[in-house]
């Protein structure tokens, strides 16, 4: 019959035990007498099986065989070994034994963790994949077996393969417009507005004036949801996330403070919510006050404050500048859209919704840091955000698949952004938001965006590139109307507020590495 060891029996264990461990412990190696740290990594007998589910995803099946296994787990415990602390032993005296039954789970978990990150090392290597994503794989999902092989899946998105379009003698229409003093009159005009003062007009709302709207949103008698209290300057059209107002101007036109407007419009294809998506909901604008702009008057006092200018000549030319620049950025859309819609003609494969969903943001944020580099308001950005939201999925899917060609073509070319392509870049948007350059690179670095101000710059040179051994022919080109007021909210519903991605630079989770940059 077993009896309760005394203590003096337990401590004699102990002792014994230890003294087997002195035995077991073979001498510490001098840093000398260490492996190579720099040899060759064994190699994993993976077997690996690749499902071609679209264009873009792979399903992926990998066996990692028990030899290998047990060879992480031996590794493991032999680097762990030397520093353990067992109760009853000095730190590294334990026996083998006593270590594995004490860390089994601990060591476990590191060794799954290991066994995982250089599978995907090596199946990425070996099948060559080019990742767009990172692997769709929850380490907490997979079991690691007490016995057997260990088995994992994941899906993981690459760049579709497809044949290349014929890039060179595509036939190009070039615009070509002259800027007028007219022109630059008009674009001051709107700079200044920037700095006016709003002040309460008892009249009725015309073209240039400001009305500031409650409006509710509804639908068979149920309100979907209202927008209080916003500021919008009287023009044709009224944007908004999700739908977009066309008659917006004719309604409002005439109408004074406390004047109800009531009209219906339709919601786009696009949101989320299934039960509302293309439909028609009634709207009812209340004008809660009208009001005029005035214009500051061009001291040498408010010349300093806006950007240090000598006088209202030096602020002409800066203007004529800044217009010359939007109008260079409209005309390369232009061009772009022509070269693009050639290239992607027979572009066939489709790309996942899952995808087109993910990339549907960052698209947001690269046409929003185009648009500032370029010198264009926040009342336009946001009017090209709403387009965005409203028609983002086919928006999305066709930069992207403009992006995989366009990127194609830059590789064959090793064309990259060089330092001073950045640099002129990030000049641009310090000098329309008014901030140093060195800020604004700190801000696109934190928020994952210079991938995005790469993309941009690259994109640019190969459509120039195409552009050169385009036949191109001028024609006259007839600036867009700017006829459009945005509201950045949504007729269907509340949701998630945020600002304009890259408009104020802040906080993003980093973009995937070679996604496009889009246009507006």
């Amino acid at each position: 019959m077993n009896t309760p060891a005394t203590d003096h029996e337990e401590l004699q264990d102990v002792e014994a035990v230890a003294a087997e461990a002195d035995q077991e412990q073979p001498p510490e190696q001098s840093p000398e007498q260490s492996p190579e740290q720099d040899a060759p990594k064994q190699q994993l007998d993976l077997r690996v099986t690749v499902d071609k589910m679209s264009a873009c995803e792979r399903h992926i099946t990998a066996v990692i065989p028990r030899a290998d296994i047990d060879r992480y787990f031996e590794a493991e415990y032999k680097e762990l070994a030397p520093k353990a602390e067992v109760p009853g032993f000095r730190p590294g005296k334990a026996p083998l034994r006593l270590v594995i039954s004490r860390f089994k789970e601990h060591v476990g978990e590191q060794v799954k963790g290991k066994l995982l990150m250089d599978s995907l090392a090596q199946i990425s290597e070996e099948q060559k994949f080019a990742a767009i994503s990172e692997p769709d794989l929850k380490l907490e999902a997979v079991v690691m077996p007490d016995e057997g092989d260990l088995t994992f899946e994941f899906n993981l998105e690459v760049r579709p393969e497809f044949d290349m379009p014929e890039w060179k003698g595509l036939t190009i229409e070039q615009p070509q417009r002259e800027i007028t003093e007219q022109d630059v009159e008009a674009h001051l005009h709107r700079i200044l507005s920037r700095s006016g003062k709003l002040v309460d007009h008892p009249g009725p709302a015309d073209d240039g004036d400001h009305v500031t709207l409650n409006l509710t949103f509804s639908r068979d008698d149920t309100v979907l949801s209202k927008i209080e209290g916003r500021t919008v300057p009287v023009k044709q059209k009224l944007s908004f996330r999700d739908a977009q107002l066309e008659s917006f101007g004719e309604l409002i036109r005439g109408a004074a403070q406390g004047d109800h407007r009531a009209t219906t419009l339709k919601i786009s294809e696009e949101v989320d919510n299934e039960q509302l998506k293309g439909q028609e909901v009634q709207v009812d604008l209340e004008v809660v006050k009208v009001q005029k702009l005035q214009l500051p008057k061009l001291t040498p006092t408010f010349l300093n404050e806006i950007g240090g200018f000598s006088g209202e000549a030096d602020l002409r030319n800066a203007v004529r500048e800044e217009l010359e620049r939007q109008e260079a950025y409209r005309r390369q859309q232009v061009v772009r859209q022509q070269i693009t819609t050639q290239l992607t003609a027979g572009a066939a494969w489709a790309l996942p919704p899952a995808l087109l969903r993910k990339q549907t943001r960052r698209e947001l944020q690269r046409v929003v840091l185009e648009l500032r580099s370029a010198g264009f308001s926040e009342d336009v950005i946001q009017a090209h955000a709403n387009v965005l939201h409203r028609r983002s999925l086919d928006y999305t899917e066709t930069a992207l698949k403009e992006h995989f060609i366009l990127e194609r073509i830059a590789d064959e070319q090793k064309f990259d952004a060089e330092p001073d392509d950045y640099d002129r870049e990030i000049a641009l948007i310090a000098e329309q938001s008014g901030q140093s350059a060195r800020r604004i690179r700190a801000r696109l670095e934190k928020s994952g965006e210079l991938d995005s101000l790469r993309n941009q710059i690259v994109e640019r040179k190969v459509i120039e590139l195409i552009t050169s051994h385009a036949l191109v022919k001028e024609v006259p080109y007839v600036p867009p109307v700017d006829d459009v007021a945005a509201i950045d909210d949504a007729v269907s519903g509340l949701v998630e507020r945020e600002e304009i991605p890259a408009a104020q630079h802040g906080d993003e989770p980093k973009p995937i590495p070679g996604t496009p940059t889009s246009h507006a």
